[in-house]
């Protein structure tokens, strides 16, 4: 079980940007959706978190949809989004305790658990400040904390590495792996193609709203009629505008 997706299309104002995507996550694995700007990665996210709702087809987390029980799903997903989302008024200890109430975890918990967090992304002296003496990079490490201190089995990522420097690049890609492995399902979009090819076990490939192509290395080569191509390679073949794509999308 995990999240799938199933002949979802999705869009604004009842015109689909996202047309009949299909695709499943398996607890433990890590997927990246990969794509040009403006070929649907935000949208899709929108609709997995329940911002959006879709025009057609089902969005399940073990075969619960979100309309089955709201609050359930919610809990069950952690976002990160490419943008830090912060509350100026609320020090870095308050949002650790806002989340706590949020996914029903004791705020006693919830700062066990981000004190190793903190400590990692250096942020452990500043507990009571508030956002607007962080710098995006740290913003971002206060998003992250927050998400990895829940239980939620599912996590979907925006641009995580934006603004983080290369040292809490290598730490983060470190706890996403350790959250796998611990049986958490991960998503994240990243135009950062050789991290991409380093964290994921497999790939979602969006162009203009629909799935191209999809499954690890091996299973996209195959998609694409090339045998030794690098992920590099199927991307730039993905969004070439000079010659049509010829993929063999199978069940994508």
């Amino acid at each position: 079980m995990g999240l799938e997706v199933k002949n979802m299309s999705s869009g604004y104002r009842q015109i689909p940007v996202l047309k009949d995507i299909d695709f499943s996550i398996e607890y433990g694995e890590i997927v990246g959706l990969i794509g040009l700007n403006g070929a649907g990665k935000s949208t899709l996210l929108k609709t997995i978190l329940g911002l959006l709702i879709p025009q057609k087809g089902t969005i399940t987390i073990d075969s619960h949809t979100i309309l089955d029980d709201h609050s359930r799903y919610a809990q069950h997903i952690a976002y990160i989004p490419e943008t830090p989302v912060l509350y100026e008024e609320l020090t870095l200890k308050e949002h650790i305790e806002m989340t706590a109430l949020g996914y029903n975890i004791s705020v006693e918990e919830a700062l066990k658990r981000a004190e190793p967090l903190l400590k990692i992304f250096r942020l452990e002296n500043v507990m009571n400040w508030f956002p607007i003496h962080f710098s995006k990079g740290m913003k971002q490490k206060v998003m992250i904390i927050c998400a990895l201190i829940t239980d939620a089995k599912i996590f979907i990522i925006d641009e995580p590495f934006l603004g983080l420097d290369p040292l809490a690049i290598r730490d983060f890609i470190a706890l996403l792996k350790k959250r796998a492995s611990e049986g958490s399902a991960i998503l994240f979009t990243t135009h950062m193609l050789s991290i991409a090819d380093e964290l994921c076990d497999s790939y979602l490939l969006l162009s203009n709203g629909y799935l191209v192509g999809q499954g690890n290395l091996t299973s996209l080569r195959e998609q694409f009629r090339n045998e030794d191509a690098s992920l590099e390679d199927i991307y730039f073949a993905m969004t070439d505008t000079k010659a049509p794509l010829s993929v063999d999308k199978g069940d994508g």
